[in-house]
Parts: C-alpha cells; structure tokens; sequence
C-alpha cells in the first residue's frame, strides 16, 4: 500500500505570517496523525521562512508516524538531520532562494557527493532518498549512490494531466519499473493533488509513499483536515 506523508510546510507559513504561535505546528502534526495519515514531512530551509529548525527539534520526539525530512544537504542542514534522526531524509537540490523545489538531481554529476552524504546517513540509520526527474539515466545512476529510494518530482505529470493529457505519466512508469530493477524504493511528491492522486497511484508500481503539502493544505481549507486526508488515503488504498 502506498503511504501518505503529509507536508505540513504550509502551516508553519500560516504561522508565520502572523507571528505567535497560532496554527500550533506541534498540534497540527499530531492531529493530521490521529487523522490517519502515516507520516509526518518537513522541508526546512536556510532562511527558516517556513518550517523553522527548532520546529524540526520539536517535532522528533513528537511524531509517532514516519518523519521525513527534506532538503539540500548543506552543512546546516546535514547536522539538523543528525542530530534529530528521521526515518527518512530526502535530499533536494533546492537554492537557498528557491520559493519551491523545481527540479532534481542529476545522479550522475554529483554521485560523489551524493554518496558520501548518504553513507553518514545511513551509518546513522536514517533512511534516504533522493529527488529525481523522470529521466530513466538520473533513476539508473541513483542507485550507485546507496540510496535507498528516489522520490519522483511529479509537476510535470500534474500540469500535463490538468490539461488533459493522461499521457504525462508515461515518463514516471517507465522510471518506476527502472526503479524496481535496480532495488529502489519508490516516493512521489509535488503538485499531487486529489485531482490526480488516484491516477497517479494507479499506474506507478511499486508506489510506495507520497508526500503532499500544498495541495492538500488548499484543498482543506474548504473541506476540512480531516475529510481531505481521509479522501487521499481513500484513493491511496
């Protein structure tokens, strides 16, 4: 079955906006749990505009689910992973300006790099997983790098399936079953969306978790938490 993380990055902006502490980033997570999702993501970056890193020092001995956390594996970033022990860590090759990720790595260029990051991850028992385009050359020279799964970056599918071009998921099918050859783990994320979710989940084999922020966060604002995360893990099972 295909897990449901949900990006909670959202509510700390909401937070933020205002200053305070309303929504409480804590409370949401562990209600987005109760609410049956099975894990809980995080993308904290350098400027803190967002998640901020003590939310993440807060939020790890909290999470009862899977905890995810993603980012560029600079310094700062390295050392929060390490010091809080996820289950999983994602890596995404984001600037430090970025206003969301936009693309991801290229596993051939930087498979030094990216190899002895995640040896000091996993020696650390910390599950990997690095972000990909569906490009079947960057998911085949992932697995050189000891990761243990790739998270497709799925915008593309998802501007192409709301103009009506199911033929957007054909790229992510073919880079699953490379996947599967090679002995990696399968995560999606970005722009899925309870418009797509089921689509998605029904034609990538081997699917093994998602994790959705955005998305979700608007679409619950007229539905309510509860009944949004209730409807994805519906179409996820």
């Amino acid at each position: 079955m295909t897990k449901l993380s949900v990006n909670i990055n959202k509510i700390a902006t909401l937070r933020n906006s205002r200053g305070g502490d309303v929504p409480n980033v804590l409370q949401v997570a562990k209600d987005i749990e109760s609410f049956g999702a099975e894990g809980i993501t995080v993308h904290p970056r350098p400027d803190e505009r967002h998640i901020r890193y003590q939310d993440v020092r807060d939020l790890s001995p909290q999470v009862t689910t899977e905890f995810n956390i993603e980012g560029n594996p600079i310094k700062q970033f390295v050392d929060l992973v390490l010091e809080n022990k996820p289950t999983q860590v994602t890596l995404v090759p984001d600037a430090e300006d970025a206003i969301t990720s936009s693309a991801g790595w290229d596993t051939v260029k930087y498979k030094d790099f990216l190899t002895e990051v995640i040896q000091e991850f996993k020696t650390n028992g910390i599950r990997t997983s690095i972000f990909v385009d569906p490009n079947p050359k960057m998911v085949e020279a992932a697995q050189f790098t000891g990761a243990d799964r790739v998270e497709f970056y799925t915008e593309a599918f998802a501007e192409k399936y709301s103009q009506g071009n199911k033929n957007g998921i054909l790229p992510y099918v073919e880079c699953a079953k490379i996947a599967q050859e090679v002995g990696l783990g399968i995560n999606a994320g970005h722009d899925l969306s309870l418009e797509n979710i089921k689509f998605f989940k029904d034609n990538i084999p081997g699917l093994l978790e998602v994790s959705i922020g955005h998305a979700l966060i608007a679409e619950s604002l007229y539905q309510g938490l509860e009944v949004v995360i209730n409807k994805y893990l519906s179409y996820l099972k």
